[in-house]
């Protein structure tokens, strides 16, 4: 290995590695703030915490690795340009493309290191932080009932709140559905406000209720069902204690398999597996929807009688050999035949058509589970083409600004790391709805941003002045001469550079 290809990664090892740390932990403070509420006020130990971190900030790995790359290509060739090391070596006879490679050999290396990371070490990291972030939520489940909506997360019981004070805690129109003995909603208690709060040794919730009535329906043993009456009993209170006990409040961790088969936390294989396993089901379903609709509702073999004939068993090879004139048919009958002959089509139509309907609304949610898995299988390797990408937009346009440092670069950066998020969200998905391919939607960032990377390396190759406001200044005097006919001054000719 020569020199300069040493001194290249030498100098493209250390931005690197401080925009990666730095571009994790804003990743890591995003999460904090989405999940703010979920953490708050559990009592959460310090390793726990840190554990819960530490897999969510190895989920971010492969999407800080891209944003890094580019920021620090930026950063490395825009300090080479400002400190007139990037001329001296064009000067010695040193291509751009030669000053790159050592770098595009790394950035590759980087590139296929996080595939592996993606398909070996991602989806388990994954797993573990929602599994562990599952647990930490059904902590102290007075702080995660939300108003107007239903909470699970006690074992038998279904509660909604309809308004919650969160400075004094307290509830207001409280519905609780007791399903403890299994038999439905058998129990039911309404209370107009009240309280919900954790004993002293966290082993049971105390629901202090206040204003309400309580339903019950009393079941009849050994009564016949012609005989039942279905009694039950009303009970009204104007205050109520509830002891609930809770087992493993505090931190209960689950198993690894609540998420064994979700789309995010499976390798190249399994996805390979499930995507062959969903493809034929859905392959199979729509046949079979298909031979369905037509042999029961396209052209149905029941009886019918043309002029007194009985037609079942004929009906389909009437059918085909297109002998059957239903319009004749229909003349011959009679008015009020021809009523129930109209009404009887009509029902088929509409059981044809909410047929139809239905299968095909099922057919859908099939295919945009599909959609899932595969787009899955896509990102596990358009991510790591995005670092080869971004280097070949940051290089050649940190060579083209000549500014170091983490002022110009991180702008820069930061905008063409939102432009493609956006269009890979977006591609992503329009694929996911089905409106366009899986390949388009992953690759339209690529698609996109490949060009504009081969563009400003020529750029920066040739020594052109992309970033030279005279530049500009003069290609806009020009289109003005030329619409207006009017020459500039000559002390105002020649201030730029042509690109």
């Amino acid at each position: 290995m020569k020199k300069i290809d040493l001194f290249m990664i030498r100098s493209f090892i250390g931005p690197l590695v401080l925009t990666f740390f730095i571009v994790l932990i804003i990743f890591i403070l995003q999460f904090l703030w989405m999940y703010v509420d979920d953490l708050a006020g559990k009592g959460l130990e310090l390793k726990v915490l840190g554990e819960l971190l530490f897999q969510f900030s190895l989920t971010f790995v492969p999407l800080s690795l891209p944003l890094a790359i580019l920021l620090a290509s930026l950063m490395t060739f825009g300090n080479l340009g400002e400190f007139l090391e990037l001329t001296a070596l064009k000067s010695s006879g040193v291509p751009l493309q030669r000053i790159m490679m050592p770098l595009f050999v790394f950035t590759s290396l980087l590139a296929i290191g996080s595939f592996l990371f993606a398909d070996y070490i991602l989806p388990m990291s994954t797993r573990k932080a929602r599994t562990l972030l599952t647990d930490i939520r059904r902590m102290r489940p007075e702080l995660n009932i939300q108003a107007g909506t239903f909470y699970n997360g006690i074992d038998g019981f279904s509660i909604k709140i309809t308004d919650k004070d969160p400075e004094t805690n307290r509830l207001d129109g409280i519905y609780i559905y007791d399903h403890r003995d299994g038999i439905g909603n058998t129990a039911v208690i309404y209370a107009d406000s009240g309280y919900m709060n954790v004993t002293a040794d966290e082993s049971g919730l105390i629901l202090t209720l206040y204003n309400g009535h309580a339903y019950k329906d009393i079941e009849e043993k050994n009564v016949p069902q012609e005989k039942k009456k279905y009694p039950f009993r009303r009970d009204r209170f104007s205050e109520q204690t509830m002891v609930v006990e809770l087992e493993g409040f505090g931190l209960n961790r689950s198993g690894m398999d609540i998420y064994r088969s979700n789309y995010a936390m499976l390798n190249t294989a399994d996805l390979t597996f499930f995507i062959d396993s969903l493809s034929t089901r859905f392959r199979s379903r729509t046949d079979a929807y298909f031979s369905e609709f037509n042999q029961t509702r396209l052209m149905t073999t029941s009886q019918y009688t043309y002029r007194g004939i009985n037609q079942e068993d004929d009906s389909l090879a009437i059918w085909n050999t297109q002998k059957f004139n239903a319009r004749a048919a229909f003349d011959t009958l009679s008015y009020n035949d021809r009523s129930a002959t109209i009404s009887r089509a009509l029902s088929f139509a509409r059981d044809g058509t909410s047929f139809m309907i239905e299968k095909s609304e099922a057919l859908v949610a099939e295919a945009k589970n599909l959609r899932k898995y595969e787009a899955e299988k896509y990102k596990r390797f358009t991510l790591p083409f995005a670092c080869l990408v971004f280097f070949f937009i940051g290089a050649p346009l940190g060579a083209i600004i000549r500014k170091g440092g983490l002022g110009t670069p991180a702008v820069i950066s930061v905008l063409f790391f939102v432009i493609y998020y956006v269009i890979t969200l977006s591609g992503e998905k329009f694929a996911k709805e089905l409106i366009i391919s899986i390949p388009l939607g992953m690759l339209a960032s690529t698609i996109i941003l490949l060009p504009i990377g081969a563009f400003l390396t020529y750029k920066a190759t040739t020594d052109a002045a992309v970033m030279n406001a005279e530049t500009y200044i003069l290609f806009f005097r020009k289109i003005g001469t030329f619409l207006t006919g009017i020459k500039p001054d000559k002390d105002d000719e020649g201030t730029g550079t042509d690109a």
